[in-house]
């Protein structure tokens, strides 16, 4: 089995889009070559951060052209470096 490890302080995220069509309100098609770049993913891996504030599977918010897209056993991925992650996504409570 083959999986990918970062390292050099690098974040894994899964950017793996699902393949449905995306339609305007008006039935127009839009192409992938259109659509806006995600800015949010969950955590895949991590190398070895000290006292990291993320963890695999976390929901994250990173800078725009950032990273490198790869694809690997069909899915796809970013590697960034740790510094590009700019927040955590949390659920919380309503008060």
């Amino acid at each position: 089995m083959k999986e990918l490890q970062p390292v050099n302080q690098q974040v894994i995220l899964d950017i793996t889009e699902s393949k449905q069509e995306q339609r305007t309100a008006s039935g127009i098609i839009i192409p992938d070559t259109a659509k806006e770049k995600p800015q949010m993913a969950p955590v895949a891996g991590m190398s070895v951060i000290d006292n990291p504030e993320i963890k695999p599977g976390d929901i994250v918010l990173f800078k725009a052209y950032s990273g490198t897209e790869v694809e690997f056993e069909g899915k796809k991925y970013l590697i960034l470096p740790y510094s590009d992650i700019l927040a955590k996504i949390v659920e919380t409570e309503e008060i």
